[in-house]
């Protein structure tokens, strides 16, 4: 049984940083960070490949996001530089099926309770 908690939400301030966590228990594959606004669709952040050699960004946060995952497979998270206000929202990690995971929320099989980000100007 896959369990997904993550950690480290809160208030940053525009232009600063701030890391999320995702604490990993049972089996799981290619992970993902997904985010949801209110009022809006849920939506692909990054995902990283179950042999952590592959990760893939959104537009929107490429450059300025990194997901990283530890060695133990236990730990996912997502270290977010150069805050702008739009990247307010729920975050949430997600657990893929595959060893390649997708952009589609779809496609993910386990997820976290979500973790508040809001990023003030």
């Amino acid at each position: 049984q896959i369990r997904l908690v993550e950690s480290g939400g809160g208030l940053a301030e525009s232009g600063g940083s701030r890391r999320l966590s995702c604490a990993i228990s049972g089996r799981t594959y290619g992970m993902a960070w997904f985010r949801q606004a209110p009022g809006q669709e849920r939506e692909f952040v990054a995902n990283i490949n179950w042999a952590r050699t592959k990760t893939h960004y959104s537009t929107s946060v490429e450059g300025r996001f990194t997901i990283s995952r530890t060695g133990d497979m236990k730990t996912l998270y997502l270290q977010m530089n150069s805050l702008k206000r739009e990247d307010t929202a729920v975050y949430y990690c997600a657990a893929s099926p595959s060893n390649t995971p997708t952009t589609s929320h779809r496609d993910y099989i386990r997820w976290g309770q979500g973790t508040q980000v809001t990023v003030s100007s």
